[in-house]
């Protein structure tokens, strides 16, 4: 019985991507971390929690773009069978959002600034890796979660 219960809690759809969301994004936030000015000079354990704050903000972000997906397009069973317009709609919600977010942050806030190192989008004036964060780790999300939710039906 508790076992059925695990399985059920673990095939929860939110569960997944805010899970694979927080592991993909938590080793982009660690391997980006030197591109921002001030980490390197961070301890570990400093480093760590500052990443591991970012990421759950980006999960935040992410499971945002989860939801409104599947409030405008299909539902929240979206992910076990991705369409590319749900795919792309969840990429550009968390994109828009990161853009934004970074710009108050580096601009008006003052939250962080980028290490001469960082490349950065001139139009955007934001940086190379986190846009190409939100570019790339949503879709691979979704694949997680469909490989994964799609291994435990086909198990049970």
């Amino acid at each position: 019985m508790r076992n059925n219960r695990l399985l059920t809690a673990l095939n929860v759809i939110e569960l997944n991507v805010a899970i694979f969301g927080f592991l993909l994004n938590f080793i982009w936030e660690i391997l980006q971390g030197g591109l921002y000015l001030g980490f390197n000079e961070l301890s570990y354990k400093e480093g760590v929690k500052y990443c591991a704050q970012a990421t759950f903000a980006d999960t935040g972000i992410i499971l945002a773009s989860f939801w409104l997906v599947a409030w405008f397009d299909g539902g929240r069973n979206w992910p076990l069978r991705p369409g590319a317009k749900q795919v792309v709609g969840f990429t550009l919600i968390g994109l828009i959002a990161t853009i934004v977010l970074e710009i108050l942050s580096t601009h008006v806030w003052d939250r962080w600034s980028y290490s001469k190192s960082m490349p950065v989008i001139p139009i955007l004036d934001v940086g190379m890796t986190p846009f190409l964060q939100w570019v790339l780790l949503p879709p691979l999300t979704v694949w997680f979660v469909r490989r994964q939710v799609s291994q435990r039906d086909k198990a049970v």
